[in-house]
């Protein structure tokens, strides 16, 4: 049973509008703020939280926020409700259309990411990550994953936001392996032997697991998962560099990623700061012209299945339906964002749409009304 329900007031603030998904720690709802709109509204799932308690648990989230950049997710409020499992602690973030990593990956479908967006991605997370490296002490994420990076477009625009900063800070990393999809696979191996050994280096392993899934669609180590109790088996023999599977990946990419993902903690960058200067320095292979990158190539492994089954699929008949729905509200000002949300859900249901429609969306979210179209 949902934490919270469709329509259920909550402090006389917010009113919950829909369900956007589940992780380790809490559920992630779509609610409406009284005076601000649409904001994103996670309900953890520890039971008997005082609103003391949630403070303290959310405390480098908030700071971070305070920051206020473009890469780190803002956080606007923390409090307590009751719910069917008992008093619960809940915060507020910004809500993002577009949704997680996770379904921006998977809406590929069986085609790799485009190299240019892989890179922007790894550049702006590697950006967020980097403003959190450098505060004294370190804040540490320790657990980024897709489902914990949110995508979306803005007028300038994609756009990458990291969330749950700090959240796995008091979790053994087994426990919550067990309990989060995926985890496991972008945890670093020291942190198997040790759980103390989370560091700015643990967190530049799991950007070049990161790095590697949305390359070639598959995980360095392929039977991850599996090996977790016994994580030292799981690193041999050395993985294939992404150039293997993905024929736009060049050697000082290959060379980039395999350095983030080096099996000593010394050995690799030692923050996402410096990852982020490395992919800055790197240019495409071919110059003077469009970059093949904007081509999406066929991936080997035909679904996206390394991260678990999602209910997200490709879905061309609804996404048209949906942007068509998308472009007639965009026919009023006072309309624009919510088409704007809309025309994100659809590209995550056919990513063809993505090429066609992503300049009305920038303009949208600038809030210019755009001609209407019949050609969907």
């Amino acid at each position: 049973m949902s934490l919270l329900q469709e329509g259920q007031k909550i402090r006389d603030t917010y009113e919950v509008e829909c369900l956007l998904g589940e992780g380790a720690f809490g559920e992630v709802y779509r609610v409406r703020h009284a005076f601000f709109g649409r904001l994103a509204m996670k309900v953890l799932k520890i039971a008997g939280m005082t609103h003391k308690e949630t403070l303290q648990l959310l405390e480098e989230p908030i700071m971070l926020s305070t920051i206020s950049h473009p890469n780190i997710i803002r956080v606007y409020d923390a409090n307590t409700t009751e719910t069917p499992r008992g008093q619960c602690g809940f915060f507020t973030m910004e809500y993002v259309a577009g949704g997680t990593l996770d379904r921006f990956w998977r809406s590929h479908g069986d085609h790799f990411v485009p190299l240019e967006s892989t890179i922007d991605i790894g550049r702006q997370i590697c950006r967020g990550l980097s403003v959190a490296h450098q505060q004294k002490p370190p804040v540490i994420h320790r657990d980024i994953k897709p489902q914990n990076i949110l995508i979306g477009y803005d007028p300038s625009g994609l756009r990458v936001r990291i969330c749950d900063f700090g959240l796995a800070k008091r979790v053994n990393p087994l426990t919550l392996a067990a309990t989060a999809a995926g985890t496991v696979s972008f945890k670093a191996p020291e942190v198997f032997s040790d759980e103390k050994a989370d560091s700015t280096a643990a967190d530049v392993w799991s950007v070049g697991v990161l790095l590697y899934l949305l390359l070639v669609d598959r995980f360095p180590y392929a039977d991850a998962e599996g090996h977790a109790p016994r994580a030292g088996q799981r690193f041999m023999p050395p993985f294939d560099p992404p150039s293997r599977f993905n024929c736009m990946v060049d050697p000082v990419l290959d060379g980039i990623v395999e350095r983030a993902l080096a099996l000593k903690p010394k050995a690799r960058y030692q923050s996402a700061g410096e990852v982020l200067e490395a992919l800055m320095a790197w240019q495409p292979a071919v110059k003077g012209q469009k970059s093949r990158a904007a081509q999406a190539l066929a991936s080997d492994s035909s679904t996206k299945t390394v991260l678990g089954n999602a209910a997200t699929s490709q879905n061309a008949g609804e996404a048209q339906r949906m942007a068509k729905q998308a472009l007639k509200m965009a026919q009023q000002a006072s309309q624009l964002q919510n088409a704007a949300d809309l025309m994100e859900e659809a590209f995550n249901k056919w990513p063809e749409l993505r090429s066609r429609y992503v300049g009305k969306v920038k303009l949208w979210r600038c809030g210019v009304v755009t001609p209407m179209q019949t050609d969907v």
